[in-house]
C-alpha cells in the first residue's frame, strides 16, 4: 500500500528572480551563482547549465558572498535569519550560523577573517543598520552568532548602497543626498552632503548606488540624474574633492569597478554597459542592446568576466573584451501579464506574455526558458511616456499547429489601432511562422478568442469575441494562385445578439456547441449551422469566465460573474443546475479531469476549490494560497501521473495546477518541492552513473551482484551466506563519495582501503574447533579481467554442485597457508 500523503502545500515551482541581488563569481571563474527565491542557483559559465541548487533556508536568500578564506565555500543569508556556509562544488551544507534578525544583505572580507557583515533593520521598518556579525567556531552544524556590532546606522537596505574599499580599510554607504563613509582603524565617520530636491537645479541628485576601488582610497556613486561621481580625499570633510561623469540620460543603476581598479563599470535604463577605462570622460566604451535594464552589474575575482542582471529576469555573462559570451534567461517578468498562462501542447511549456512584443516559452521541468517568439516585430523603444503596442491576447490551436494572437494600441479613446495574426507550425524550422496577418478584426477591443480543439473537427476554426457586439467566425479556406499552394483565414460569421458587448467564448468538448456570454447573457450557438439554440440569462452582474464541463460533465457550462456568483446551467434540460456565491478571480477546467478549479478573492487573501460540475459539494478546499491575488491559472498535464491515495488530493493525479500572483510569482500545489524531490540519493546515483568506465571504475565501481532465480533464491537461502558487496563496505563508499580537498591523506587510508577489499568471511562448525573456518575458493574468469561481477559461495563438504566450478572442503594445513597470506603487510603501499 502506497504510504499516506504528507499535506499538500503551496510551493515555489521555480521562475523565481535571478535578478533579486548581484551574482558572484567562483574564483575560477568557472560557475556564478545567483539568489532565486528560497534557493541559490550554482550555473557553469560556460555551457550556461544549472549545475547544483543550493537549498536549505526557510525564506528569501537575500545575499551570498563566496568566502574569502577558502574559495570553495559560499556564504548566504536569507530573511529566516541565518547565515549559512555551503561547499558549492558538491552542494553540500557545511554550517548554519543562527542570527535572530531579518537580513537584508550580507558582505565578506579578506582581512576579517572570523566575522561577516550583514544588513538589519532595528525597530523602526525603514531604519537599517550595518553591523558586523562574529562568527564562532564550533564542530556542531548548527551555532549561535549572536555576537554584532553595529559599524553604520541609518542606511539604505539595498546592498547596492553600500561598499568596502581599500581592501577593506573603510566603508561607504548613501541613502538619499547623504554619503557616509566609516573608517575601520581610525573608527570615525565622515559624512557628504548634496543639494536637495529643495533646489530645482539639483532636484535629481538622489544617490542611488555606491562603489569602491579595490586599491586606492576613491569611492564612486551613481545618481538619480545619471550623473557618476568620483569622490577622492574624503578622509577630510572639508578637504574632499569629486568630478563627474556624465553619459546615462536616465538614474545609474549600478556601478562596478574591475579587479585592478582601472576601469568603471556603469549601467541604466538604456541597456547598454559603459566602461570608463582610467575613470575618465574620453575612454568610454559601449557594449549596447542588451535588451532590458541593467540592475546590476558584477566581476569576476579573476577579472576576465563580468556579468549584468536586467530587469526582465536575464543574466548575461560578458568577456573583459566587451563580448557577451552566455545568457541565463529565467521567467521573464518585465511586462504585463495580458495573455493568461497556456501550455503549448507539442513542448508541454508554460507560455505566457514575455519581453515586449513576445511569447516566452517557459520549461517547468527545467525551469529556464525555451525560447522567444517575436509577435509584434518592432523595435522597443524604452521611453514611459510612448505609448507602445501591446500583445493582448493569444490562444493554441489545433493541438499546437496553430497559434493566435492579438496585438493593440491606443493613443486616444477614438483612435484604436488593432491586428490579429495567425502563426502556423512549421515542422522543418520547429517554429511558428506568420501565415495570416488582418487588420482590425473588430471594431473595438477582442475581450477572448477560442479555437475549436475536437478530435473531429475538419476544418480549423476560430472564435474572436469583441466589444464591439459581435462575435466573428474564422475559418482556414484554400489561399492557393498559379505560383504556389498555400492556406490562408477568413471570415466565416458574424453573430450578435442585441447589441450586447461579447465578453467571453468558448467550444464544447466535442466541438458541437459554441457559447458566448454578452455582458450578462449567455448564448449558445450550433456550430455546423450557426443557429441561436438557447438562451441563458442570470441577473448576478456580467459573465467574467465562461467555460463548458469536460468528459462525463460535457452537459454542463460554468459561468462566474462580476457580482461574486458561480452558476453552472444543464444544457439537457436548458435549466440552471446549481448556483453558488463565490468572488471568482480565476476558472481553469482539467484537461484530462471532469474537474474544475476556481479560486476566490477574499479580504484575507485567495482560496482554492476543485469541484465537478456535476455536484457543488467541492472535491477540494484550500484556504489562503496566496496572500496576494491570484491572476491566472493553468492545468499540466503530468508525463507520468501521480498516485495520491488520497480522494481529497486525487485532482492531482493527472495534472498539475499551477497559477501566476499579483507579484508575478509562480506556485504550485505538492506534497514536496520540485527542488526537493532530487534527493542526494538520487543526487549520488546520477553522479555514479556518470562515472566512466574505466579501470578503477571495474574495480572499486558498483559490484552488483548477477540476478539469479527467485525460486533458486528461496531454495538456497539458508544454505548460503551472502558476502556483502563492496558498496556496502564503508572504507570504499566514503572514500568514492566525500569531497577530495576534506579527506586524509593517501598514506592514511591505504592499509585501510586495501584491508577492505579482501572479501572474506569466516563460518564456524559444530563439529570443528571455533577458530578453524571454511575457506572459499574465489571464482574466476577466464576470458576476462574485469572483476565487477562477480560472487563468492560458503558451502559444506555436502553442498551440490551448483555451478561450474566445484567448491571443495580446504584442509587444515592449506588453511594456514592462507591465513599467513591474509596477515601479510601491505603498508609499503603507502609510499608509492
Amino acid at each position: 500500500m502506497v504510504e499516506e500523503e504528507k499535506n499538500l502545500r503551496v510551493v515555489r515551482c521555480g521562475g523565481s528572480e535571478l535578478n533579486f541581488r548581484r551574482a558572484v563569481f567562483s574564483a575560477d571563474s568557472k560557475y556564478i551563482f545567483c539568489v532565486s527565491g528560497d534557493f541559490i542557483k550554482v550555473y557553469s559559465t560556460a555551457t550556461e547549465e544549472c549545475v547544483h541548487i543550493l537549498q536549505g533556508h526557510r525564506h528569501l536568500v537575500t545575499g551570498i558572498q563566496l568566502n574569502p578564506n577558502n574559495h570553495l565555500q559560499l556564504y548566504s543569508c536569507s530573511f529566516d535569519g541565518t547565515i549559512k556556509l555551503w561547499d558549492y562544488i558538491d552542494g553540500i551544507l557545511i554550517k548554519t550560523f543562527i542570527v535572530g534578525h531579518k537580513l537584508h544583505a550580507l558582505f565578506s572580507l579578506a582581512c576579517a577573517e572570523d566575522s561577516v557583515f550583514v544588513i538589519i533593520n532595528k525597530e523602526k521598518p525603514d531604519i537599517f543598520q550595518l553591523v558586523s556579525v562574529k562568527l564562532p567556531r564550533s564542530s556542531s552544524q548548527e551555532i549561535e552568532a549572536k555576537e554584532l556590532s553595529i559599524v553604520l546606522d541609518y542606511i539604505n537596505q539595498s546592498p547596492k548602497c553600500i561598499a568596502f574599499g581599500n581592501e577593506g580599510q573603510y566603508v561607504a554607504a548613501v541613502r538619499d543626498f547623504y554619503l557616509s563613509v566609516y573608517f575601520f582603524k581610525k573608527k570615525t565617520t565622515s559624512r557628504f552632503t548634496l543639494s536637495s530636491s529643495r533646489n530645482k537645479k539639483h532636484a535629481k541628485n538622489n544617490f542611488t548606488c555606491v562603489a569602491c576601488h579595490p586599491k586606492e582610497d576613491c569611492i564612486a556613486t551613481g545618481h538619480k540624474d545619471g550623473k557618476i561621481r568620483l569622490w577622492r580625499n574624503f578622509d577630510d570633510e572639508k578637504k574632499y574633492t569629486y568630478t563627474c561623469l556624465h553619459w546615462h540620460h536616465d538614474l545609474v543603476m549600478d556601478l562596478a569597478f574591475s579587479v585592478t581598479g582601472s576601469s568603471l563599470l556603469s549601467g541604466g535604463r538604456e541597456s547598454v554597459l559603459v566602461e570608463w577605462r582610467e575613470a575618465t570622460e574620453k575612454n568610454k566604451e559601449f557594449l549596447p542592446r542588451l535588451g532590458a535594464t541593467i540592475v546590476h552589474i558584477s566581476v569576476s575575482p579573476a577579472g576576465d568576466l563580468f556579468c549584468t542582471s536586467h530587469s526582465d529576469n536575464k543574466i548575461i555573462i560578458i568577456h573583459r573584451n566587451l563580448e557577451a559570451s552566455a545568457v541565463i534567461q529565467g521567467l521573464v517578468k518585465d511586462s504585463n501579464i495580458f495573455t493568461g498562462l497556456m501550455i503549448d501542447p507539442r513542448t508541454k511549456a508554460l507560455v505566457l506574455n514575455g519581453k515586449p512584443g513576445h511569447l516566452q516559452f517557459y520549461s517547468l521541468q527545467s525551469d529556464k526558458q525555451l525560447y522567444n517568439l517575436d509577435i509584434i516585430q518592432q523595435e522597443y523603444i524604452n521611453d514611459y511616456g510612448l505609448i507602445q503596442i501591446e500583445l493582448t491576447k493569444a490562444a493554441f490551436g489545433c493541438y499546437g499547429n496553430w497559434l493566435a494572437t492579438v496585438e493593440q494600441r491606443q493613443e486616444k479613446e477614438t483612435e484604436l489601432e488593432l491586428q490579429m495574426k495567425l502563426w502556423m507550425y512549421n515542422k522543418k524550422t520547429q517554429g511558428f511562422v506568420l501565415n495570416t496577418k488582418i487588420n482590425m478584426p473588430h471594431e473595438d477591443h477582442i475581450t477572448d478568442l477560442c479555437f475549436c480543439n475536437a478530435e473531429k473537427s475538419e476544418n480549423p476554426t476560430l472564435v474572436t469575441a469583441s466589444r464591439d457586439g459581435h462575435f466573428k467566425v474564422w475559418i482556414l479556406t484554400d489561399d492557393s494562385d498559379i505560383y504556389r499552394k498555400a492556406v490562408g483565414w477568413t471570415c466565416d460569421f458574424v453573430g450578435s445578439y442585441h447589441k450586447y458587448q461579447a465578453t467571453n467564448c468558448c467550444f464544447s468538448e466535442d466541438g458541437s456547441l459554441l457559447a458566448v456570454s454578452f455582458e450578462e447573457i449567455v448564448t449558445i450557438w450550433d456550430s455546423e449551422t450557426w443557429e441561436l439554440k438557447c438562451t441563458f440569462c442570470q441577473r448576478a452582474g456580467k459573465i467574467r469566465h465562461l467555460c463548458f464541463g469536460r468528459l462525463t460533465c460535457s452537459k454542463y457550462l460554468l459561468g462566474a460573474t462580476e457580482n461574486g456568483i458561480l452558476c453552472c446551467w444543464n444544457l439537457l434540460s436548458c435549466a440552471l443546475e446549481w448556483s453558488a456565491k463565490l468572488s471568482v478571480g480565476v476558472m481553469e477546467p482539467d484537461p484530462n479531469s471532469e474537474n474544475i478549479a476556481v479560486v476566490s478573492q477574499s479580504p484575507v487573501g485567495s482560496d482554492l476549490f476543485v469541484f465537478k460540475p456535476s455536484e457543488p459539494r467541492p472535491l477540494y478546499i484550500q484556504k489562503n494560497i496566496s496572500r496576494e491575488e491570484v491572476q491566472w491559472g493553468v492545468f499540466v498535464p503530468r508525463d507520468v501521473p501521480e498516485s495520491f491515495t488520497s480522494e481529497a488530493y486525487q485532482w492531482l493525479n493527472r495534472s498539475q495546477f499551477y497559477f501566476l500572483t499579483k507579484s508575478q510569482s509562480l506556485l504550485t500545489f505538492s506534497t514536496t518541492s520540485p527542488e526537493e524531490k532530487l534527493t542526494p540519493t538520487s543526487k549520488q546515483l546520477l553522479a555514479e552513473e556518470s562515472l566512466p568506465t574505466t579501470p578503477f571504475y571495474f574495480i572499486l565501481g558498483k559490484h552488483r551482484q548477477q540476478q539469479q532465480d527467485e525460486k533458486l533464491n528461496k531454495a538456497l537461502e539458508n544454505e548460503l551466506e551472502q558476502l556483502p558487496l563492496t558498496e556496502n563496505i564503508p572504507a570504499i563508499s566514503e572514500l568514492l563519495h566525500t569531497p577530495a580537498h576534506v579527506l586524509p591523506s593517501a598514506s592514511f587510508l591505504c592499509s585501510m582501503f586495501v584491508n577492505s577489499l579482501l572479501l572474506s568471511t569466516e563460518t564456524k562448525s559444530a563439529e570443528e574447533v571455533p577458530d578453524d573456518a571454511d575457506m572459499e575458493e574465489e571464482k574466476e574468469s577466464d576470458d576476462s579481467d574485469e572483476e565487477n561481477n562477480f560472487t563468492e559461495e560458503v558451502q559444506d563438504t555436502n553442498t551440490t554442485d551448483l555451478g561450474e566450478d566445484i567448491i571443495h572442503q580446504l584442509s587444515k594445513s592449506e588453511e594456514k597457508e592462507l591465513r599467513k597470506l591474509r596477515k601479510v603487510d601491505y603498508s609499503w603501499i603507502a609510499a608509492l
